[in-house]
């Protein structure tokens, strides 16, 4: 239900993994573009990744960001729920629907780990890869899209996940985390042909290496001594920021983006080149 005095007729976006990185840059973009963000990350630990997850803290804190850079508090929600779990996910895509009209979501949230060849990988690091970065995806596109169909004609809905340039290329140490990210690409372009005439729009953004935590836990993975080292790989020489990454989501979601289906779009540095 909307809060009293407030109005349903705003358009939302639901973003995963909002809570720091390329989410957290994505909510402050899409609220700077005049869309009401429903901020979702799960906010605890996951004991299969030998890394630190978003907190509380931080969910709240890239909230507070988007309001800050619109100048109003009402443009972005923090919700905690993990983007893998059906019923957390179907009670945050109610809840969205409840604030305003559903019109995309951006399915961000990822995971990595790795640094052995596959075969050494443990068994719950190799599931957590698949539930995390793929399943996932699919499972907000079996969620979502019934409510973005559900809007009247002519539709503007808009699905958006984020993989990696590790699709595209074979990096040692990282097959499992490949194989996920690339099953996002297949999947969109799927999602895309099932869209058909509907005027919703599926479609993926690829980053090459950024500047954010996952990107810090890969220096690790690598025994490398600072993330920048992988900035030579890159044709630019430098790291991507996460708003960079951001921008180009948001131009999916805004009228630029509205003959773009099916398509998977490098943001990295010329890095897939």
């Amino acid at each position: 239900m909307a809060r009293p005095g407030e109005s349903v007729n705003r358009r939302v976006a639901i973003v995963t993994g909002a809570g720091r990185g390329i989410g957290a840059a994505t909510v402050a973009a899409l609220a700077a573009d005049g869309w009401s963000v429903v901020a979702v990350d799960r906010c605890a630990p996951d004991r299969r990744l030998p890394y630190a997850m978003a907190s509380e803290r931080d969910l709240e804190e890239a909230v507070a960001a988007a309001a800050k850079r619109v100048g109003r508090d009402d443009v972005a929600r923090a919700v905690v729920a993990d983007a893998s779990d059906r019923e957390a996910l179907a009670a945050v895509v109610e809840g969205a629907e409840a604030w305003g009209d559903v019109d995309a979501f951006v399915a961000n949230a990822g995971a990595i780990a790795g640094g052995v060849p596959a075969w050494e990988l443990p068994d719950e690091q190799w599931r957590a890869l698949l539930e995390v970065n793929l399943e996932a995806v699919m499972l907000a596109a079996r969620l979502v899209v019934p409510t973005l169909l559900g809007r009247p004609r002519p539709r503007a809905g808009r699905f958006v996940a984020v993989t990696s340039s590790g699709a595209a290329r074979g990096m040692q140490g990282l097959a499992a985390y490949s194989a996920a990210k690339a099953g996002v690409g297949g999947f969109i372009r799927g999602l895309a042909a099932d869209l058909h005439g509907s005027g919703v729009t599926a479609n993926a953004v690829a980053p090459g290496s950024t500047d954010t935590p996952l990107l810090a836990e890969s220096a690790r993975l690598f025994e490398l001594p600072s993330p920048r080292d992988f900035a030579p790989r890159q044709p630019l020489e430098r790291l991507l920021a996460p708003d960079e990454v951001a921008a180009t989501i948001a131009f999916l979601l805004g009228p630029g983006g509205s003959g773009i289906t099916g398509a998977t779009l490098p943001v990295d540095a010329g890095l897939t080149i």
